[in-house]
């Protein structure tokens, strides 16, 4: 499936074109008709020769609607270059071709229309010649050209099969798994609701799949698909869709929201970008900029940040750091359009490098522009080496989405990499989801010896306790959980580090694991066992009225009080009420022999039964309740079965 697009400049005769190639006329605003302008972007269809279909997109050529025509241009495969034979090179046809050319737009026809206007054929060929010289090293620049007259049909055989030869040539569009939608066009069609249309890239979607409007995170589901108004199942990366979507309404989407499967795409408000600036521009761009950021179909607001220099000249090229008003959702190799606000300058553009940096950069460190100029013109392996770089290690699937790679590109790279010793993997099979990628073993022991030191660290600053809980182990190294979970599976079975999990033989227990150098225990003075002997001997007195965790505290200290429970020598139930260990499990053991002859028990009877206060016995039931021994129905608890 393919997508077309128009270009030129206004009344070059652009609809007239699509109207005669396709029989529909692609404005559908009542004043577009009437002033014989296109204002926003139109829509049509044709079928070529060899029965491929294309979808049309025709923009705008006015100056005063240069913004219209950037939502629209961003996802075609090939241009339709429309220049008037009566008028040639106008100041839009060079506008429209710098944003081709910024955006790389490889494939296109260039249409020499309105000939029916012109009986001198000299004249025509000076046009075509002006033509040709303005188009001469741009992405245009060996077209094939046309001589069209859209009002008798002149050469519209002959632009179809040129239209075929070039898009036969085109690679058909990557499918990664990954389907997004940029929406150019959102409304509302009675008895089915909302609607989006625009061009599907990266994936498949399917009625019935769940999606996400990314950057709000709203969630919907596909209620129906068409593709060039015919219902379909599926739609296939290329391809103009439309997406009926259920559950969202149609104020809660907006032109430049991207459709995408849940969890695929995260907004970001900061890109990484390459520039390449017009030759024509009117003056210099300076660091810290306002320009107007359009990628895909989205228009946003944006502060820009020259990297490696202080002003870009006219025709220069460089880096920027782009920090935007509103997110946006994109990813590396994005191709955008950056325009002056005021007054209305096309600047330049370029691609996305890195969609989700993790700050601001230092605008001359040297490194950042080394990884840019890797990360932009590098081999498969560059690219997925710098893509893993800023992450240390990551899941697969979080680098390959940085990369931007194609399967088979990223298992050819992934080898070399190997190969070359500048990366590893943690798991069997390094090309599945589940599998962590690693830049080199450096990298893994420095974050290995960080968690050691951690540890070692936690040991000196706590040795009263059995080691540093797990979470907290896990922020301090600010690693993610899949990482964090695949360095301590490593290190414990090196014999480096040990996970226990506290009081594991209580039902119920919420206290988390720790982890601990193999070879640390907790010891104590003698005169801090004189003090724990001394409150155990008041626990053993009265084991059903026992000391309070206050009491506790002031008889031994904080981290003696930590340390006992620990060990398992004492249980606390709340914040107040504490029992000694073998006091607790007989208590339980006596609860659950009197339910079994008697079903039912109140918290008065237990109270007499264990010859203790109410403050004791309401805290020793709530937790029975709490970790699933008994069950309260009314004013009694019976055993849970």
């Amino acid at each position: 499936m393919r997508v077309i697009g128009t270009a030129g400049h206004v009344d070059h005769g652009k609809s007239a074109l699509i109207e005669a190639l396709t029989g529909t006329h692609p404005d559908r605003l009542h004043e577009e008709q009437t002033r014989g302008l296109t204002i926003v972007l139109g829509f049509a269809w044709l079928t070529l020769p060899n029965g491929d279909d294309v979808g049309i997109v025709d923009v705008p050529g006015h100056r005063d609607f240069i913004e219209n025509m950037l939502s629209g241009v961003g996802a075609i495969d090939a241009a339709l270059f429309v220049v008037a034979a009566d008028e040639g090179v106008m100041p839009q046809t060079r506008e429209h071709l710098a944003i081709l050319d910024l955006l790389q737009i490889q494939g296109g026809v260039i249409v020499l229309s309105k000939v029916d206007l012109i009986d001198d054929p000299d004249w025509l060929d000076l046009v075509e010649a002006e033509v040709r010289e303005t188009l001469a090293g741009t992405v245009l620049d060996s077209a094939p050209l046309v001589r069209v007259s859209a009002h008798r049909g002149d050469g519209l055989p002959e632009l179809l099969a040129a239209l075929e030869g070039v898009l036969a040539e085109r690679p058909p569009r990557p499918d990664l798994g990954r389907p997004r939608l940029s929406a150019d066009r959102v409304f509302t069609v009675a008895g089915f609701g909302t609607v989006v249309t625009g061009t599907l890239t990266d994936g498949q979607i399917n009625v019935g799949d769940e999606v996400e409007i990314l950057p709000q995170g709203m969630r919907g589901r596909i209620r129906g698909l068409q593709t060039h108004k015919k219902k379909n199942q599926l739609a296939v990366p290329g391809s103009r869709t439309a997406i009926n979507i259920s559950g969202v309404d149609v104020d809660q989407i907006q032109r430049g929201n991207v459709i995408a499967h849940p969890s695929d795409y995260k907004p970001t408000r900061r890109l990484d970008v390459s520039i390449r600036l017009l030759d024509e521009i009117s003056q210099p761009v300076r660091h810290n900029t306002e320009v107007k950021l359009f990628i895909g179909a989205a228009e946003v607001i944006a502060r820009l940040r020259l990297l490696g220099s202080d002003v870009l000249n006219p025709g220069e090229e460089g880096w920027l750091q782009l920090e935007l008003t509103e997110s946006v959702a994109a990813m590396r190799g994005d191709r955008y359009i950056l325009r002056r606000p005021s007054p209305g300058e096309t600047l330049g553009g370029g691609a996305v490098i890195d969609p989700h940096p993790k700050g601001r950069h230092k605008r001359f460190d040297q490194k950042i522009l080394d990884r840019f100029e890797a990360l932009a013109g590098g081999t498969p392996a560059d690219v997925l080496l710098q893509a893993l770089l800023p992450l240390g290690a990551a899941p697969f699937k979080d680098v390959l989405a940085r990369a931007s790679l194609e399967q088979l590109a990223v298992a050819e790279a992934w080898n070399e990499l190997l190969a070359d010793g500048l990366a590893l993997t943690l798991g069997s099979d390094p090309l599945q989801n589940g599998s962590i990628l690693v830049t080199s073993q450096s990298y893994w022991g420095q974050t290995s010896q960080r968690a050691l030191r951690e540890v070692d660290a936690y040991h000196q600053n706590f040795p009263l306790r059995h080691g540093v809980p797990r979470e907290e182990l896990k922020s301090r190294l600010k690693v993610t959980a899949r990482i964090f979970d695949a360095l301590l599976n490593d290190l414990t079975n090196i014999g480096q580090l040990a996970e226990q999990a506290l009081r594991a033989d209580l039902p119920g227990s919420s206290v988390q694991p720790v982890v601990k150098r193999p070879t640390h225990s907790v010891e104590f003075s003698s005169q801090q066992q004189k003090n724990i002997d001394a409150l155990l001997r008041n626990f053993k007195v009265q084991p059903h009225t026992p000391p309070s965790v206050k009491e506790c505290v002031e008889a031994v200290g904080e981290e003696i009080y930590i340390a006992m429970v620990d060990l398992g020598k004492l249980i606390p139930l709340n914040g107040e009420v504490v029992f000694r260990w073998e006091d607790y499990q007989k208590m339980v053991a006596e609860v659950r022999s009197i339910l079994a002859r008697q079903d039912e028990i109140s918290v008065a009877q237990v109270r007499d039964h264990f010859n203790t206060t109410r403050r004791y016995v309401l805290a020793f039931m709530e937790h029975l309740d709490a970790i699933g021994v008994t069950i309260r129905v009314g004013d009694v608890r019976k055993l849970k079965s």
